[in-house]
């Protein structure tokens, strides 16, 4: 079987799929229009050979089997999405859906986690006239080349899961395989919004796994339902993230968000979370582990480079717009956890960056260093049109 080319070299290309119809119609088209990226992501995805040995176990089988089921109950839409993903591209829903559950595999099945120094860096900042969110995509190095844009219209023909939605409308950078929603996106209700991950050390099968409450974030039509989403009462989340948000189309001064989710304690029934709120005139910084939950964590290393990229942004002078952001997502300076990761000898991998310019309403695509090279893509920001 023919494998992905180990030597490919970081291409300036990002594919994009408009498409229009049911979940299982957008997730269908988009499985065969990237197929070839969806097999080739299978065959070389680090993780994926460690989370089939953890689903081959009683335990991890068992785990797999109640998120699973958890999840047919509250969003089937996004399941019947994902079913048509895998038919489309002719690879097996089981492989697709444990790269969703990311580690919750791992634990449930009792096998050692990742401790890559993997994970994303956001800037947000909020000046009069300047209101910018900037976001480095980082992923294990077999995902470089292997994303695509989803630009989706999806219109049910009732009301679709526990948060009965029938109408959906984003566009969203995509890994392959994976659904919409743990990237960058934006919907057409206003809400823009990036993802970092965090590795929390308990995770718990039976709940909503990251991937999926950013999916179901996508058809938030404003702050209140969104916070509703991150909370998932009724059963909540799996593992962790950290979501950086904004809605365009909100009353009043410009407001960012930061919201820090972590897996459902105990016996409770809803994630934990913690919103902070970035006002006019502030900018924020976030990665990839926790700054106000008090949450163990297990990856040293993904900690450790949080830490580093911390505290290089706070050796610049407060960000005021857009090159000062783009000088900041392209640093280089330490050699051991730089923010952009472009090295080819490097087993993480900046794979693009994208700046939201909400004054303009314009999304920037680099697929490398925003502060040595020009977008490869600039797409407008398409809000619903007002009845």
């Amino acid at each position: 079987m023919p494998t992905a080319d180990p030597n490919l070299e970081r291409r300036n290309c990002i594919p994009i799929l408009y498409t229009r119809g049911t979940h299982y119609e957008v997730g269908y088209d988009v499985g065969r229009t990237f197929s070839g990226l969806i097999q080739s992501y299978l065959r070389v995805a680090e993780a994926l050979p460690s989370y089939l040995e953890a689903y081959s176990t009683p335990e991890g089988r068992n785990g797999y089997d109640d998120t699973l089921k958890c999840l047919r109950s509250n969003f089937p839409q996004y399941i019947r999405e994902l079913e048509g993903t895998a038919d489309g591209a002719q690879v097996p829903f089981h492989k697709l859906f444990l790269l969703h559950m990311d580690d919750i595999i791992l634990n449930a099945g009792q096998k050692q986690r990742a401790t890559q120094p993997t994970g994303c860096s956001t800037i947000c900042i909020n000046q009069h006239g300047q209101e910018l969110l900037g976001h480095t995509e980082d992923a294990l190095a077999s995902t470089l080349n292997h994303f695509y844009f989803v630009s989706a219209h999806i219109i049910a023909d009732k009301p679709q899961g526990k948060w009965q939605v029938q109408e959906e409308k984003f566009t969203s950078l995509c890994y392959a395989g994976h659904l919409p929603g743990y990237t960058m996106n934006y919907n057409h209700h206003g809400l823009v919004f990036s993802v970092n991950t965090v590795s929390a050390k308990h995770l718990r099968t039976g709940k909503t796994p990251r991937h999926f409450i950013a999916r179901a974030l996508l058809g938030a039509e404003n702050f209140v339902q969104a916070q509703q989403i991150l909370r998932d009462s009724g059963c909540g989340a799996g593992d962790g993230c950290s979501i950086n948000m904004t809605f365009l189309n909100q009353d009043g001064n410009r407001m960012f968000h930061n919201a820090e989710i972590g897996p459902a304690v105990g016996n409770a029934s809803e994630s934990d979370l913690n919103i902070l709120t970035i006002s006019p005139g502030e900018c924020f910084y976030h990665t990839n582990s926790y700054l106000r939950l008090t949450i163990e964590e297990v990856n040293e290393m993904m900690t450790a480079s949080s830490a580093t990229r911390l505290c290089t942004f706070s050796k610049y002078k407060t960000p005021t717009n857009e090159e000062d952001l783009k000088n900041m997502l392209s640093d280089c300076t330490d050699c051991t956890h730089r923010v952009f990761r472009g090295q080819k000898e490097d087993f993480v991998q900046t794979i693009c960056v994208g700046i939201f310019n909400l004054t303009e309403k314009t999304w920037s695509l680099y697929a490398d260093s925003p502060a040595d090279n020009e977008p490869i893509a600039i797409l407008p920001i398409q809000l619903r049109k007002c009845r």
